[in-house]
């Protein structure tokens, strides 16, 4: 898969994508990660890509021909069919479902803003797409891209060592996710939950089903409300002193 980032700092992206589990994607062919920066396409001596906004008000706004010209270059080198996508505060929440859904396009191009934001104009002619990660603000879009091009690139075939870890983990099935133990068995007093030693698969299965219910209803019950509960989910809830009377509708598999 071929990642673009359009971005005033390149230098960020490239050293993200040199280490971890996306530098080995990189490294073994998995995908390929280009950047543009738009002040290698200003037109004038300074290479000036902000300029201050109409209205008045505080700090500079990206300008729309520099700006355009990078994003085109990079959705050029992107396969056909790349959605393009610019981070910013002010776009929808970004979600796994975003993940798993353009782990399946042929490229991406991911557009980081800097400063007040990008002319509005770029937005209604080049942008297919704008997302958010957080409810917070941040000095620009590059930390948001990298966000974006991790969690799709985890999801790509062959990436990840373990085809199930990308299946078992937080919001993979809407759930946050169970709690984890390895070696030592007690430490500092501190004992594994003993149904996670007996080796009955299906036992444990119930009991992760569990604890990642009642994580996801103490700290997340809206995700819940989103993905509704199965009969058997109500049960384990229920057994742990937890009634759904959230309004919860029944999820059907």
């Amino acid at each position: 898969m071929n990642f673009e980032v359009v971005t005033l700092f390149p230098d960020i992206i490239r050293a993200y994508v040199a280490t971890g589990m996306v530098g080995r994607a990189v490294e073994r062919g998995l995908i390929a990660v280009g950047t543009s920066d738009p002040r290698d396409h200003a037109v004038d001596v300074h290479r000036t890509v902000d300029d201050r906004p109409y209205g008045g008000g505080p700090g500079m706004v990206l300008k729309m021909e520099p700006l355009r010209t990078a994003l085109r270059a990079a959705a050029g080198r992107a396969p056909a069919g790349s959605p393009r996508v610019y981070l910013s505060a002010q776009g929808r929440r970004f979600t796994q479902e975003d993940a798993r859904r353009w782990s399946t396009a042929p490229g991406l191009v991911l557009l980081a803003g800097r400063y007040e934001g990008v002319d509005q104009r770029l937005l209604e002619t080049e942008i297919d797409d704008e997302v958010s990660i957080g409810d917070y603000v941040l000095t620009g879009g590059e930390l948001p891209a990298l966000v974006v091009l991790d969690a799709v690139t985890r999801l790509l075939p062959g990436v990840l060592g373990d085809a199930d870890s990308a299946v078992q983990e937080s919001f993979s099935d809407g759930l946050l996710d169970w709690p984890h133990y390895t070696r030592p068995e007690v430490f500092e007093g501190r004992a594994v939950p003993e149904v996670l030693l007996g080796g009955h698969h299906a036992t444990i299965r119930r009991w992760r089903l569990q604890q990642a219910l009642l994580l996801t209803a103490q700290r997340r019950p809206d995700l819940l409300v989103a993905r509704g509960l199965t009969a058997e989910e109500r049960r384990l809830l229920a057994e742990a002193g937890i009634e759904a009377g959230l309004d919860v509708p029944v999820r059907r598999l």
